[in-house]
């Protein structure tokens, strides 16, 4: 059994074979070869009056591949509020700010192997961004050259190096609120990528003549508005509350990998929706009071003009067109499938670690027993 770190992770592992493999277990659902089961959380207080403890997985399998993976996160949260009292973003760490945990538990639907354990770190943001990619090659206009990017954390590379797999893009133009950021991530871009990378003061002005816009922050306050898309243009989000309700309608086709979680039975427990919805299903223990920590879901606005939303599966199986012209606007929402996001990106960087023999091996006995369980 091999445990994969991050660092790993990044050196040997293509942005173009998470995409594809990505792709390839995303298809098995249509044949019956992949299944997954989405995100659910578990929220319990802590001693902190600002925070919560939150263990979130979500889980895959394919047919194909002959693998099973979970991935498992254990956070503490909290939610910064601004001087009117509005959620602004969401805050986590593990043991200590700055470090995390976040693993992919890999195992073989073979023979129930245990394959690999994997930190999740640059996994994630490469699952993420990888399934943006999809949507970039099946939507976004086969000639989009210029990128408008929101952010500049690591989700936002990984997106464009994704978007580089998927078009010939020769610019980006960048915007995120600090500006040391954006130079940074402009500096490291242009180095691995040597596109034009254009760092913006203003916000307004990333979507100004670009084909494809990604909003790759975590913000919780929507900030893109419907009337600075133009036509044609591709647009995704990889997190957060990214912009406001009217956006929807103003789209010619909304996209979805699939759905995102699934919604615990339970009675005796309580349901709640998190914060930017990334938690479909949460179960959360608490008093009133405490509860009212966590930031409430997004409000549902009745159905727009173009509300519907269509899945990956819906494109490649026929039921919609997709993109019919040059100036539709197309939106992504690149959540969705989690599960099996982390099935392909972890199948992937197991394949390719075997291939050059890097990670570190641990006895797969330290895993069995013999004691039927």
């Amino acid at each position: 059994m091999l445990f994969i770190d991050a660092a790993t992770v990044r050196e040997i592992l293509p942005m173009s074979e998470v995409i594809r493999t990505q792709e390839e277990v995303f298809r098995g659902l249509l044949n019956r070869d992949s299944v997954y089961r989405g995100r659910i959380d578990i929220y319990v207080p802590n001693d902190n009056p600002d925070e919560y403890y939150r263990w979130g997985t979500m889980e895959g399998a394919s047919r194909t591949l002959g693998v099973h993976a979970i991935r498992l996160k254990s956070d503490v949260i909290s939610w910064p509020k601004d001087k009117q009292g509005n959620w602004t973003t969401e805050e986590k760490y593990s043991v200590e700010p700055g470090t995390y945990c976040g693993l992919v538990f890999l195992l073989s639907t073979r023979n129930g192997e245990p394959l690999a354990l994997i930190n999740e770190g640059h996994l994630q943001h490469m699952r993420v961004a990888a399934g943006a990619g999809i949507g970039v090659k099946y939507l976004a206009r086969e000639n989009s050259e210029v990128v408008g990017l929101y952010g500049s954390g690591g989700m936002a590379s990984d997106f464009l190096r994704a978007a580089v797999c998927e078009r010939p893009i020769r610019k980006v133009k960048v915007y995120s609120p600090t500006p040391a950021n954006r130079e940074a991530f402009a500096a490291e871009m242009r180095r691995e990528l040597e596109i034009e990378i254009e760092v913006l003061d203003n916000p307004r002005d990333v979507t100004r003549g670009v084909d494809i816009v990604s909003a790759c922050t975590h913000t919780l306050v929507p900030f893109l508005e419907a009337g600075w898309l133009e036509p044609g243009q591709h647009l995704t989000t990889l997190g957060g509350n990214n912009w406001e309700a009217d956006v929807d309608d103003r789209v010619d086709m909304i996209m979805t990998n699939g759905e995102g979680g699934m919604v615990p039975k339970d009675e005796e427990l309580q349901l709640f929706e998190v914060g930017r919805g990334h938690s479909p299903g949460a179960y959360i223990v608490g008093s009133d009071e405490e509860i009212k920590r966590l930031p409430p879901p997004r409000a549902t606005r009745p159905a727009g003009r173009k509300s519907r939303v269509w899945t990956f599966l819906d494109l490649i199986s026929g039921k919609t067109p997709g993109r019919t012209s040059d100036t539709d606007i197309t939106l992504h929402r690149a959540g969705g499938l989690q599960g099996l996001q982390f099935t392909a990106a972890g199948y992937a960087a197991y394949t390719r670690a075997k291939e050059l023999g890097v990670g570190r091996e641990i006895p797969t006995e330290w895993f069995l027993q013999d004691v039927r369980d």
